[in-house]
């Protein structure tokens, strides 16, 4: 079980990055070896934070040996949704707190416009859906767009794919330790 002083721990370190990632360049070469030029259009319409933080999703996978394009294309277009209605750090903080301190208020506001104080928690929760939307649309497949849509989901298992289940636990996995 994760304690929450791991919880804070991770966050705080998550914020510091986003925080300064305009400083830090984002290494399109790598992402250009997996992304074709369509959905590497696609990944550039994320935040500098988000690149950087899908990049050491990507990087984290193939450092335990991970070479699935498709999972690879997840991990670099998972978070690709919340360029449709970009957060600031105060708002991606907002969700976080408000989904840790009131979950059954997070779940009322989580669906219907991202507008308002439900704002954050909308994109928080529609953003893998639109992630696969918008990856499909570019030419993604239908795997990695399936990987992308399901990266926040709790049941890892979809009795249809037993491969693709194996690679939504190795995408989870790198996400939670990318932070």
């Amino acid at each position: 079980m994760v304690s929450w002083v791991q919880i804070a721990y991770w966050r705080t370190r998550q914020g510091l990055r986003a925080m300064t990632a305009f400083l830090r360049p984002v290494d399109y070469q790598i992402v250009a070896e997996v992304l074709t030029p369509e959905l590497l259009a696609l990944f550039k319409r994320m935040r500098a934070s988000e690149q950087h933080h899908c990049i050491r999703v990507m990087t984290t996978l193939q450092e335990w040996g991970c070479t699935d394009p498709d999972l690879l294309t997840a991990a670099l277009l998972h978070d690709v949704g919340k360029a449709r209605y970009p957060l600031t750090l105060f708002g991606r903080s907002a969700a976080v707190v408000i989904t840790a301190i009131a979950p059954r208020l997070a779940e009322r506001w989580e669906n219907g416009e991202p507008r308002g104080l439900r704002r954050p928690l909308v994109i928080a929760y529609c953003h893998p859906e639109w992630s696969a939307q918008d990856m499909a649309a570019a030419g993604a497949s239908q795997r990695a767009a399936n990987l992308a849509r399901r990266h926040q989901s709790e049941n890892h298992r979809n009795s249809a794919d037993a491969e693709e289940d194996r690679l939504l636990e190795l995408l989870q996995a790198a996400d939670r330790v990318a932070g």
